[in-house]
């Protein structure tokens, strides 16, 4: 008999064992695909009233349990308590969200001769979801929330840093009572549980959220069976400062649009880009902006940014923050225990520098000026990623034109908000395939059937 694989879950602030969690073999993940096929038979045929009932209940054990989940994600991922209790109630509302769905997933009747034509949107089947570390609540629900409401059945694997709050969603799901089977949560590595998702033919679907260059592995794998995905990948994402725009408001703003959860976030606007004629006082007013971002322990309700994710994580980061590197400005962070980053800001920077060119995933932001309209689009889009970015202009007509030129699936104009539950969210060119969220999500996780039925004698 071999023995069980465990893995130490370890708090990122403390570098404190937390629990220890038993990873899934090849073995364990069979088991769970047969046992989510067999619940698929009897989960698509539950009443769209009563799937919808279901997932309220889902909801609303979700909202009762809010405190204890945030508290997971603290200790857990080292989010900040204000964070962690934002992303529990993100979980929620996209799981109520979605509660409306199955009365709603209406076909078509398509005029066509000798009888009728109808359409139906069915469920895929088996949906495995591999969730990433840096926001590992919500993003679950993001996955498992439409697809069940379209009458799926879903495994999620979590990363193996952060499976806690993915665990207690499986038990609040069964507490609401979602039947056994129909949501499950298998904590496993990458390379085992993830590649069954890939490799095993009663899974139908993958959804990844994770690095573009594993997201291309799940992509090459999947085709083998012709089985569709949802990637939702890397990011550089732009941040374009006009001289027009409201400048103190935009350099107040920009440290929380790339020190947000430590940076750890595939929308992070991690390259800021600034009129020429306003360089110079944009990073006169970023300056304190950087040094009043409060970092710390991620229990204090004060606290604005907390550590990063793991030791190998922070290594990681610091390798695009070499000796001699050009540091414009560098906040601060806690001494001792915990993988601690401060908030740094390089200028000037080249446009073929490491940093300015690769995801980072850290609180290291560059800036960079720019001509013109022209200037800054060609800058922005000389990338192979295209998730989000910002724009600041107090002229409506610019902010029109750079938002169509931007090269980007998710913008925000005058702030830095592009990810809201009602509204589509995903990437362009490699920072991903499809879309979640509002009312697109529901297209990846059914099929059309086209049935036509004659009415000639």
């Amino acid at each position: 008999m071999t023995e069980p694989d465990l893995y130490e879950v370890v708090n990122p602030a403390t570098e404190e064992v937390i629990t220890t969690v038993e990873l899934a073999g090849a073995a364990e993940t069979d088991a769970a695909v047969a046992r989510a096929r067999a619940a698929f038979d009897t989960w698509r045929r539950v009443a769209p009233a009563d799937r919808a009932r279901l997932l309220r209940a889902f909801a609303a054990a979700v909202d009762a349990d809010r405190e204890h989940l945030a508290a997971l994600e603290v200790a857990n991922a080292g989010h900040t308590i204000g964070n962690a209790r934002w992303e529990a109630g993100n979980a929620r509302d996209v799981i109520e969200y979605y509660a409306a769905a199955p009365e709603r997933l209406f076909g078509r009747q398509i005029p066509v001769a000798g009888g009728i034509d109808v359409t139906f949107q069915e469920p895929i089947g088996v949906v495995g979801v591999i969730v990433p570390w840096n926001f590992p609540m919500p993003i679950a629900a993001w996955a498992l929330a439409p697809a069940l409401a379209a009458g799926n059945t879903v495994i999620v694997k979590p990363a193996e840093l952060t499976p806690l709050t993915a665990l207690r969603l499986a038990e609040l799901a069964l507490r609401a009572g979602i039947p056994e089977g129909v949501l499950q949560v298998l904590p496993g590595r990458g390379p085992v549980v993830g590649q069954r998702f890939v490799t095993h033919p009663d899974v139908r679907k993958v959804v990844f959220t994770g690095s573009t260059r594993v997201g291309k592995a799940v992509m090459a794998g999947c085709a083998d069976q012709v089985k569709p995905v949802t990637l939702e990948l890397g990011g550089k994402s732009a941040n374009i400062v006009f001289a027009d725009a409201d400048l103190a408001k935009a350099a107040a703003t920009a440290p929380y649009a790339v020190f947000d959860n430590a940076g750890q976030d595939c929308c992070a606007r991690s390259r800021i880009l600034v009129e020429a004629s306003a360089y110079e006082e944009f990073l006169a007013l970023l300056e304190p902006a950087v040094h009043g971002v409060r970092v710390g322990d991620p229990t204090d309700e004060k606290t604005e940014m907390g550590p990063l994710i793991s030791a190998a994580h922070r290594a990681r980061v610091s390798s695009y923050v070499p000796d001699g590197a050009a540091v414009a400005i560098r906040g601060s962070a806690p001494d001792g225990p915990g993988f601690w980053y401060p908030p740094t800001v390089l200028a000037p920077v080249r446009h073929d520098d490491r940093a300015f060119t690769e995801e980072i995933f850290g609180p290291v932001v560059t800036v960079v000026p720019f001509r013109d309209e022209e200037d800054a689009l060609r800058i922005a889009n000389a990338t192979e990623y295209g998730l989000s970015g910002s724009i600041w202009t107090r002229d409506l007509g610019r902010a029109l034109r750079v938002s169509r030129g931007v090269e980007a699936g998710n913008l925000s104009v005058n702030s830095h908000s592009s990810v809201r539950y009602t509204t589509p969210f995903g990437g362009f060119k490699q920072s991903g395939l499809g879309r979640e969220l509002g009312p697109d999500a529901l297209d990846a996780f059914t099929q059309t059937k086209n049935v036509f039925i004659s009415t000639e004698e």
